[in-house]
């Protein structure tokens, strides 16, 4: 069982904010308009509520689900001093996801780390499924669009 006393406050920090960074990414890869954008963020968090309601797969993630509810309960940005900017921002959040993933496997139980990373896959598809893309007035628009799908394929590789 892997409990948050394993980890250091900025680790638990990084932990926290994963499942929104996994859902930014869809954001980065595609940027729509504003209400694409909301709708993808929106998929994050409520990935998190969720986890946090009625549990995510494993004491991590309930866990963190919790930790993370709790901050946004009293209105602290989910994603603390974490602000991808610029054109390598999808990199960026890449290389954050990796950072989760390394930490994951030094600290987590293989199990409690599958279910995390598993955790984070399901925020990043729950966004990238959250908003219709392209199109006109929604006609001819796709469910996910291709750079959502290659983040999504990226994400996979980096958190395997």
């Amino acid at each position: 069982m892997t409990a948050r006393t394993d980890f250091t406050d900025e680790e638990w920090a990084r932990l926290e904010r994963a499942p929104i960074v996994a859902a930014l990414a869809v954001s980065v890869a595609d940027p729509g308009g504003p209400i694409e954008a909301v709708k993808e963020s929106m998929a994050g968090i409520r990935t998190v509520i969720e986890a946090a309601q009625s549990g995510g797969g494993s004491e991590l993630v309930d866990a963190v689900a919790k930790s993370a509810a709790a901050k946004a309960r009293e209105h602290k940005s989910p994603l603390g001093d974490f602000k991808p900017r610029g054109a390598t921002a999808g990199d960026q959040i890449v290389e954050e996801l990796g950072a989760v993933n390394d930490l994951l496997s030094r600290k987590a139980t293989p199990e409690d780390a599958q279910a995390f990373r598993q955790w984070l896959l399901g925020s990043a598809r729950r966004a990238a499924e959250a908003a219709k893309e392209g199109g006109f007035l929604g006609f001819r628009a796709e469910r996910m669009s291709g750079g959502e799908q290659r983040m999504l394929e990226r994400l996979a590789e980096v958190l395997s």
